[in-house]
């Protein structure tokens, strides 16, 4: 009883040290990342400025508040300490639960703690690269109409658009998490690769249906996504595949 008391205590304490390395290390992020907010925000508005300068326009980023540019550097911040945060948290998560964990455990966990972060950056680069400029061509395709003799021009707010583009960044690097949800929903036994390839025409439906909530109203935003997640899908299936003849393969040899 003793023995399982300070066990307890050695975990707990284990837990607590780790819990204040993470909270140290994203105000140390979120400290560094205010200092760069500003290049941070230009670097998010270059699709958007690159579009103007294609068409010979000239736009501007307008704040309709005292505080409503100061707070926006601050939710940059905030987010991209999160961003860099994350890895860091999952590794110290993965150190803390590992030494009870299985080898074959051990192994999908890593997998998926290393692709976790690499498909949300993948995620955030088509958004970023490919979602953006097609998105802001739409809405700004407005700009031409007018109302009598009273042009109608876009003066987006900063606080606007950085939930605009950060809410489309989250929602593609979320999307991109698919493979790592369906391999572990296999994994633990909630749904089998059979069940997979059986909903696989529904499956495709829902992803056009989330797609086209997730994107901008625009159908090769909409199309773009649900390709990527269609094929995100069967790559699920191989992985399931994967793991479940290691798994077969472990248990043999025991």
């Amino acid at each position: 009883m003793i023995e399982k008391q300070a066990a307890f205590i050695e975990h707990f304490r284990e837990l607590k040290n780790k819990v204040v390395f993470v909270l140290l290390f994203f105000l140390a992020a979120f400290l560094i990342s205010y200092i760069f907010s500003e290049k941070i925000y230009t670097f998010l508005l270059a699709p958007l400025s690159e579009y103007y300068i294609s068409e010979g326009k000239q736009g501007s980023i307008i704040y309709t508040g005292l505080t409503e540019a100061f707070f926006t550097y601050i939710k940059i911040a905030f987010l991209s300490a999160l961003f860099f945060t994350i890895p860091f948290f999952t590794l110290q998560f993965f150190s803390f639960v590992a030494p009870g964990l299985k080898k074959q455990e051990k192994k999908l966990l890593v997998v998926c703690l290393l692709a976790t972060p690499l498909l949300f950056l993948l995620g955030a680069f088509v958004a970023y690269y490919f979602i953006f400029p097609s998105a802001w061509k739409f809405f700004l395709s407005f700009e031409s109409a007018s109302v009598g003799s009273i042009p109608i021009k876009l003066e987006a707010r900063i606080s606007e658009y950085l939930s605009l583009s950060s809410q489309i960044i989250i929602a593609f690097g979320m999307a991109f998490q698919l493979p790592v949800a369906l391999t572990l929903l296999n994994k633990i036994g909630l749904i089998s690769v059979d069940w997979l390839r059986k909903q696989r025409r529904l499956s495709i439906v829902i992803i056009f249906i989330v797609a086209a909530v997730i994107t901008p109203p625009d159908v090769l935003s909409q199309v773009v996504l649900a390709g990527i997640m269609i094929f995100l899908y069967e790559i699920s299936i191989l992985l399931c595949i994967f793991f479940n003849n290691q798994n077969s393969e472990h248990l043999k040899d025991v």
